[in-house]
């Protein structure tokens, strides 16, 4: 027997679905393979996200080969998964989570604090562009997009002082020696589900029961406390808005942000780890009680 599981086609999404299919060799002697989707978001390099509109640019056409039968399950990175499944579908697994810090990479190895005035920094992120001028308001963003090579290559094709990048997805193509500083995520929060790879299903596909066994609780119970947050706040990955959270024993610590009325407004909260849904919520209500 042989699983196909579907997959954007940069390099970095079949690392990480190659990470699963060694997961599944591993614990349940199963073999797999990758099936390599397109998806608007790739094909649309020319704008920025945010201009193309709309939810699940990354995962839509992934979606119709499960619908098709083309493929057993999909891996994606959670941080492009919209908080709103189509109900035929669903997030059986969150196997692993890597490191949430976004990263400075810099064209010149200038350390983040080091730049001179007005340096020129690439995100395609509302979020990213946001905390940015936040610690300094005289940098120039310029939207980049493309996976992280098509970006590293317009770093240095547009002469820019450098970009920002997420840590998870260098550490897993082995590049994490091009990383010039670290974001402190309590300061920098991370997108939501940043560094976590989810895998989906259909509902009543016959062999999701073996990618759920995949599932690692912790990260499960850190994810769904952030796409709370998300989902109460109606917002997606054009949205100026992160969260970041971490266990501890049986507590669950969580930091998010949101634009209220132009203002970016932070706020933490913690509770128990069985209470990790309505945490998000909590935190959610917090954030707009604040920015009224």
């Amino acid at each position: 027997m042989s699983l196909i599981i579907a997959t954007r086609k940069s390099k970095l999404a079949q690392v990480q679905t190659e990470r699963v299919m060694e997961l599944l060799k591993e614990q349940q002697n199963i073999d797999s393979e990758k099936l390599l989707v397109v998806t608007e978001g790739d094909k649309r390099l020319d704008v920025t996200l945010d201009k193309i509109g709309g939810k699940g640019l990354f995962t839509k056409e992934i979606e119709i080969a499960l619908i098709e039968g083309k493929a057993d399950g999909a891996v994606h990175s959670m941080k492009d998964v919209p908080f709103q499944l189509a109900e035929e579908f669903e997030l059986v697994a969150m196997p692993e989570r890597e490191d949430v810090r976004d990263a400075f990479i810099s064209r010149k190895g200038i350390n983040f604090s080091e730049l001179r005035q007005g340096a020129k920094i690439g995100t395609s992120s509302n979020r990213r562009a946001a905390l940015l001028k936040e610690i300094r308001s005289d940098l120039e963003i310029v939207p980049i997009r493309g996976n992280v090579q098509t970006r590293l290559k317009k770093m240095e094709e547009q002469e820019l002082d450098g970009i920002i990048l997420a840590s998870a997805g260098l550490k897993r193509l082995g590049m994490e020696e091009i990383i010039t500083d670290y974001f402190d995520p309590n300061i920098f929060i991370p997108a939501i589900g940043q560094g976590a790879l989810g895998i989906e299903c259909l509902k009543n596909s016959k062999n999701k029961e073996y990618f759920k066994a995949l599932d690692n609780k912790m990260v499960r119970l850190e994810v769904e406390a952030e796409r709370s947050f998300m989902k109460a706040l109606n917002g997606d990955c054009h949205s100026l808005i992160g969260a970041y959270s971490i266990i501890e024993g049986s507590k669950i610590y969580m930091i998010g942000t949101y634009m209220v009325n132009g203002k970016i407004i932070k706020k933490d909260i913690d509770g128990s780890i069985e209470e990790n849904i309505e945490l998000g919520k909590r935190l959610a209500e917090k954030v707009l009680s604040c920015g009224r």
